[in-house]
């Protein structure tokens, strides 16, 4: 448990910052949340009135308090809409670090956020030994998302559609990569991420493929932990620190102009999050920290804004593809217009929009696994908008928004396949 006095401390330095909230209720017509329960409580307004009166509250129910911070998606739509400016993001997530290290870290969450996902190599070995053995647990639901299902499991994974495993990792196929810069002139770190290297591999060689065809030189050693988000919006800022410092010391070893990601949520993470926390491992890995978040770009926003990446001719595309802007990649990046840019590269290709396209999936990470029922019914919302925009394809620039389409447009037998927008230009090549 946390030191009281420590406690106290913090809970004061918040104090300070919520006062600029002026409960205008602005952030009520952007919530997710609210928008699936009609709860005050879950708006950031009642989060934050929870959060200035935290400490009589984790006194009375510790418990209860980190079930009812646990209740956001960490979207960032009320941030982006207050017109007080108030971090609501870093006050929530400092909340849930003051909450968690008060109560305890769950024994099952320490393991994976402090051993399991800041170990590479252990990760890898876990997926070599389950991704053979998923015959037995899955079964697929002959659909165009290609997921699958397995109702053995129903108590832990709920009633899930959601893709295998891929038989081999992306550095286990792909293996270490240190090229140098070609006809661009231009070298980069490329940082795939935990899904980039497990479950969407095909995406992540996509990325290789089109950096490669355009003459950019690649670092991607192996070694590479999780970004740390998971473990951060679950209130482990520990676990996230230590998985932080595993890749740090990676990209120390190596020489590189920009590092990319084709995750928004490991984009804003290495960007935003990073130096601050990075502060608590001493100045040489906050100024690393700092250096690395000065250089990373999401994928779309290089190859639009650095490679200066246009068609070629004009588009005559029959296939109609919808875009879904992620969260992390619109609110807390700015990155819209260029995805939808990558998109139109491939002729085959026509951009309709959905409406709605910049509202929340509802996946929110490990929101999805503690409130599965939530994240469905907000994913449904946006399966709506995704049907109602007669697209045969849906694009996102975030493999976890791209598991949340899948899940609930193949829990509603919906033709629509989900791609990653650097897959669809990859096409093209």
């Amino acid at each position: 448990m946390s030191d009281l006095n420590t406690l106290a401390r913090q809970l004061m330095a918040l104090d300070d910052r919520i006062i600029a909230c002026m409960k205008c209720g602005f952030c009520q017509g952007v919530c997710p949340m609210f928008g699936a329960t009609m709860m005050e409580a879950d708006v950031a307004r009642g989060k934050l009135a929870l959060v200035d009166n935290l400490a009589h509250k984790m006194i009375e129910d510790p418990e209860a308090v980190a079930d009812k911070l646990g209740r956001c998606l960490l979207c960032g739509s009320c941030q982006a809409s207050c017109p007080s400016g108030v971090k609501i993001m870093d006050i929530f997530m400092e909340a849930r670090e003051m909450v968690h290290a008060y109560i305890g870290l769950h024994p099952l969450k320490k393991l994976i956020f402090r051993h399991l996902l800041t170990s590479p190599g252990l990760f890898s070995f876990g997926m070599r030994i389950g991704a053979p053995c998923q015959g037995l647990l899955f079964r697929s639901n002959d659909d165009v998302q290609q997921t699958t299902k397995a109702p053995i499991l129903d108590k832990i994974l709920g009633d899930r559609h959601i893709r295998k495993l891929s038989s081999k990792s992306l550095f286990a196929s792909e293996g270490e990569l240190d090229t140098p810069s070609g006809p661009a002139g231009i070298k980069v770190a490329f940082f795939p991420g935990c899904m980039g290297d497990k479950l969407y591999t095909n995406m992540a060689r996509a990325c290789i493929k089109v950096l490669k065809h355009h003459g950019v030189g690649i670092y991607m050693p192996k070694g590479f932990a999780c970004c740390g988000i998971p473990a951060l919006s679950s209130g482990d800022a520990d676990g996230m620190i230590k998985q932080m410092k595993v890749s740090l010391d990676v990209f120390a070893k190596g020489s590189f102009d920009y590092v990319l990601t084709p995750c928004s949520s490991c984009t804003s993470t290495i960007k935003e999050l990073w130096p601050r926390y990075a502060v608590r491992l001493g100045v040489a890995q906050e100024n690393l920290a700092k250096e690395l978040a000065k250089k990373t770009m999401d994928i779309n926003a290089f190859l639009i804004d650095v490679l200066k990446v246009q068609p070629q001719g004009s588009s005559t595309g029959t296939t109609s593809v919808t875009y879904h802007d992620s969260c992390h990649l619109k609110k807390s990046l700015g990155v819209t217009a260029q995805p939808r840019s990558v998109i139109t590269l491939n002729p085959r290709y026509k951009l309709v929009e959905m409406p709605e396209a910049d509202r929340c999936c509802g996946c929110g990470g490990s929101f999805n696994l503690f409130h599965y029922d939530l994240s469905k019914k907000i994913g449904q919302r946006k399966r709506d908008n995704v049907v109602a925009s007669g697209a045969q394809i849906v694009a996102a620039g975030c493999p976890a928004c791209m598991m949340q389409l899948e899940d609930v447009l193949s829990q509603n037998g919906d033709p629509v396949q989900v791609k990653h927008t650097i897959e669809l230009y990859a096409e093209s090549l």
